[in-house]
């Protein structure tokens, strides 16, 4: 019997051939040429700033901004910094109750557009061809001419109080004017919400395992009702947190600051070891450890890097510097931010006085002089601004947001409408119960693009004088030169605000994703 002949052994590739090795060496030269670049770009932009007599500078941060704005919650600030806060809320305002209106109006738009009924179907149809083909700047500004030009202005005979205000000077409707009582108020209504989601839950696993009917919804309602009832009467007993916050401010404020140091420190590491702990224990199956990928081993050792980096960063004087403005223990550039100023300020709102915790106000108008003007303390005084660019971007975010959700809707099979009306829900039960809730899993990621682009799209408002962070910013830098400077902060404010808004439609979209065997 002849012995089988053995194969060639075989051999490791070359270096210059191994793939693993043109991997990472293709990715650390990206990154190295990344890090060149812009290294390269901000000397030069430092030095051709230089030149001309304006070096690089933050310190028009802590100076002076010399105007004032026109709304806010602080219409005079002190510091470049504190404009640009205001700012930076003004765009939170608009951006927030945006998403919200946007959504609802254009999840109503997306399924008229699947009406039977021919005239709801054909104005849903050209909402959507009217506001998505003209431009969202043009649209801004044929808002704010209508306000100014159409709008009757405000005479001394309007004088007191009405349902309504419209005029050019903007417009007014009635308010919740928060009062003392609010901060105990919210922490009630907080943990109302928490104790209705576990009741929520509860009663849908009933219905889960017994089959029987739980009213998991109604029952849920109930329970936030007692607590948004009940706690406009019991809200003092919340002032116990004001306790917890002198105890924080205390810490904040006395604890030496080494020990902020390692304690920053050993938690980095500690996270990065848990990181990788994690990362560990999902690779291993039943039969043992998975082979560990190239990716693998790159995740694992960038969490090690950077939690040995952040460690020696806060054991040193950096870290030191850090935390000293952090725990607001000096100024930062005239504002006094950080843990202790903020623990001081919550515990002075979180005492055990009684009080309304809202005030119900309508709008007035008033007149210091010979012209009138809305009250400042009085209802909801909207300006011009603010009301063009709101409407502006949402009602151009409503007509994307409207053809996703017809897109989602037309994705589910016809089969389980069918099902639906088999088990006898009529067309409204099945659209809520069957069809929206699994059309949202398809609409989800292209409906966080669109609350992207509505975040973003606010930066139009200043070209309706609309007091934003790029507005303010764009004042900033005809005052102080510091062009450079603003640019990098609106780039950071922007990404935090999209990345923020990303994480969370990723969190729900992870949340109804369909669970595979």
């Amino acid at each position: 019997m002849s012995k089988p002949t053995e194969g060639p052994v075989p051999t490791r590739p070359p270096l210059w051939r191994n793939i693993v090795v043109i991997k990472w060496v293709a990715q650390l030269g990206s990154l190295i040429a990344l890090v060149w670049l812009a290294y390269v770009l901000i000397t030069q932009a430092t030095a051709n700033l230089r030149a001309t007599g304006i070096p690089f500078s933050w310190d028009f941060l802590g100076e002076p901004l010399g105007v004032k704005l026109s709304e806010g919650f602080n219409t005079d600030p002190e510091s470049g910094l504190e404009a640009l806060s205001v700012g930076m809320v003004n765009m939170i305002r608009i951006t927030w109750s945006g998403v919200v209106a946007a959504t609802v109006l254009g999840t109503i738009i997306g399924i008229a557009r699947l009406s039977s009924n021919w005239i709801v179907s054909r104005i849903a149809n050209s909402y959507i061809e009217f506001f998505r083909n003209i431009p969202l700047l043009v649209q801004i500004l044929f808002w704010q001419a209508l306000i100014i030009g159409v709008l009757p202005d405000l005479t001394p005979d309007m004088e007191g109080s009405r349902w309504l205000f419209a005029s050019p000077k903007g417009i007014a409707i009635p308010w919740l004017i928060p009062q003392a009582g609010r901060w105990q108020y919210m922490v009630l209504l907080a943990v109302g919400v928490v104790v209705a989601r576990w009741t929520y839950k509860k009663r849908i696993e009933i219905l889960e395992r017994e089959g029987r009917e739980t009213h998991a919804f109604g029952w849920a309602t109930g329970v936030f009702l007692v607590f948004l009832i009940g706690g406009w009467f019991a809200h003092p007993i919340a002032g116990v947190l004001g306790w917890l916050f002198q105890a924080l401010a205390w810490v904040a404020g006395n604890l030496p600051v080494i020990s902020f140091q390692w304690l920053m420190g050993g938690l980095s590491l500690a996270l990065a070891a848990w990181f990788i702990v994690r990362y560990m224990r999902k690779l291993r199956s039943p039969a043992g450890m998975a082979k560990l990928t190239d990716d693998d081993y790159f995740r694992l050792g960038v969490a090690g890097f950077l939690g040995i980096v952040l460690f020696f960063f806060f054991v040193s004087g950096a870290g030191e510097a850090t935390i000293i403005r952090v725990m607001g223990r000096s100024l930062t550039y005239k504002m006094n931010w950080g843990f202790e100023p903020l623990f001081n300020f919550l515990a002075t709102k979180y005492d055990f006085s009684g009080g309304s915790p809202l005030r119900f106000s309508l709008p007035e108008v008033e007149v210091p002089t010979n012209f009138p003007r809305y009250a400042s303390d009085a209802g909801n005084s909207m300006t011009p601004g603010f009301v063009a660019t709101w409407l502006g971007v949402t009602l151009y975010a409503a007509a994307f947001i409207g053809e996703i959700v017809r897109a989602g809707i037309m994705a589910v099979h016809r089969g389980q409408s069918e099902a639906a009306s088999a088990l006898g829900l009529h067309r409204a039960q099945s659209l809520r119960l069957v069809v929206l809730p699994q059309a949202f899993r398809v609409v989800l990621p292209p409906l966080g693009s669109q609350y992207l682009n509505l975040a973003k799209n606010t930066s139009l408002g200043i070209a309706v004088a609309y007091a934003d962070v790029v507005q303010v910013g764009q004042t900033i830098f005809n005052q102080e030169g510091q062009t450079l400077p603003v640019f990098i902060f609106w780039m950071a404010f922007y990404s935090s605000v999209s990345l923020f808004l990303s994480g969370i439609v990723n969190y729900y979209n992870r949340r109804m994703e369909l669970v595979e065997r």
